[in-house]
């Protein structure tokens, strides 16, 4: 629970300045960001019992990473998303799509249509909610016996020995920044957040998984991808600046201008109590 804390301080707790928080990084959000592999969510889906005309409340849908694989398999979604750029993204990768709807909101300023949905999906969003109020209120909008399915894609990271050459860059100019979670971290953080759940006393039958995902990336698209993350947009431009400068100079020089980073793909799967 202690890690779960830490990682609650990364993000701002004012709801007007969350509404924003993505909004300067939207495009390379969208470009760069992994989805979420078709195994975990059809494994997600058969476990939720979710049927071709079941209707699904997505919580945080960003540019809509998640939002299309399940569009994909002819549900019909509510979608919310408190950043206006990140809604006009997710509007357009979805516009082929009309039983998708988009509406810009927080799952706070949200009117709950209490019973009205199968399933509720938060696609490594969960955690931006208010745990106060967001494990009643989604339960709220759930029928009964309803399934809360999360997905998680945690961060991203370079083998370790890279991770060691890396973080002298760190240490020169964002040493708070450097932090490094193994698989193993990462399973517990996870894990922490399905206990999460269940201790709300509005779910149970929790069943859970994951997949180990390695990815490719060039420096340009890893940097990219680095700006996406919370601990990234809490530093100051010109730190940010002078902190890529040189992890772009080490990658272009000891990895020819391309890293390989491993993460964790989870899915929770639980029933409204």
């Amino acid at each position: 629970m202690q890690k779960l804390e830490q990682l609650k301080k990364l993000y701002p707790q004012n709801l007007e300045l969350r509404k924003n928080w993505y909004s300067p990084v939207a495009e390379a959000y969208n470009k760069v960001r992994p989805g979420y592999p078709q195994a975990i969510i059809k494994t997600a889906v058969a476990i939720a019992k979710l049927s071709s005309d079941s209707r699904i409340l997505e919580l945080g849908c960003g540019p809509g990473n998640a939002t299309i694989s399940f569009a994909q398999l002819g549900f019909s979604m509510v979608c919310l998303e408190p950043s206006p750029v990140a809604c006009q993204f997710a509007r357009q990768n979805c516009a082929a799509y009309p039983n998708i709807e988009i509406q810009q909101t927080t799952f706070e300023e949200w009117k709950l249509a209490p019973g009205k949905f199968n399933a509720v999906l938060a696609a490594t969003s969960f955690h931006w909610m208010n745990p106060e109020t967001a494990y009643t209120k989604t339960a709220d909008a759930l029928e009964d016996g309803g399934a809360l399915i999360l997905l998680w894609n945690m961060t991203p990271q370079p083998n370790y020995e890279v991770y060691q050459t890396l973080h002298q860059v760190y240490k020169i100019y964002a040493p708070s920044s450097g932090r490094y979670e193994d698989i193993t971290t990462q399973e517990k953080i996870v894990k922490s957040f399905g206990e999460k759940a269940l201790a709300s006393g509005k779910f149970k039958d929790l069943v859970s998984d994951h997949i180990i995902c390695q990815v490719t990336y060039s420096v340009d698209d890893y940097l990219l991808l680095l700006g996406t993350l919370s601990p990234y947009l809490k530093l100051e431009a010109s730190i940010q600046n002078a902190l890529f400068a040189g992890l772009r100079e080490k990658i272009n020089e000891l990895y020819g201008g391309s890293i390989e980073i491993t993460y964790i793909s989870a899915f929770q799967v639980m029933r409204k109590v």
